[in-house]
């Protein structure tokens, strides 16, 4: 599941047995790759000539220009939607005070150690959850002040990881 945020508006994506919902309703389109960054879709029997203007992977904002219009389209995967259910979001003080595990897992490797500088957007630690890696990121600056778990510790949705500075 995702979420887009366009122009203040908010809807949620899914992909149920390979059909797209969006807000829970089919949707359909023809999107066509036309250039580097340049798209032709039509939607609801409408032309829309689009274009990919700047995009920031790391923070998931995009620009884009679709007939000319500009909008900013800030996009959220479950990862990031649990870590703003518990409190950790990117939106938070720029501030690092402590991290705690958006879901249970085992903890896979540990990125940082005791002392060690962070800036937002760092890797902290691989937790392992439903089979699959997930790379836990620095929601803001700090300075890792304790760890409360090891490699290969399991953890429990909401239990301390870590501490900082």
């Amino acid at each position: 599941m995702l979420k887009a945020i366009i122009n203040d508006q908010t809807f949620d994506i899914s992909n149920e047995k390979g059909e797209i919902l969006v807000n829970n309703q089919p949707f359909t389109w023809d999107f066509r790759d036309i250039s580097n960054n340049h798209f032709h879709i039509i939607k609801d029997y409408k032309s829309y000539n689009a274009e990919l203007v700047e995009a920031n992977y790391t923070e998931k904002i995009f620009k884009l220009k679709v007939n000319g219009t500009i909008h900013i389209v800030n996009l959220k995967n479950r990862t990031d939607l649990l870590l703003e259910k518990m409190g950790m979001s990117s939106a938070a003080s720029g501030k690092l005070n402590n991290l705690k595990a958006p879901m249970p897992g085992l903890i896979f490797e540990m990125k940082v150690k005791v002392g060690d500088e962070v800036k937002k957007g760092d890797v902290l630690l691989i937790l392992v959850a439903m089979k699959m890696e997930n790379a836990i990121k620095a929601a803001g600056d700090g300075i890792v002040k304790s760890i409360k778990t090891n490699t290969g510790d399991s953890v429990e949705k909401g239990q301390l990881i870590m501490e900082f500075e």
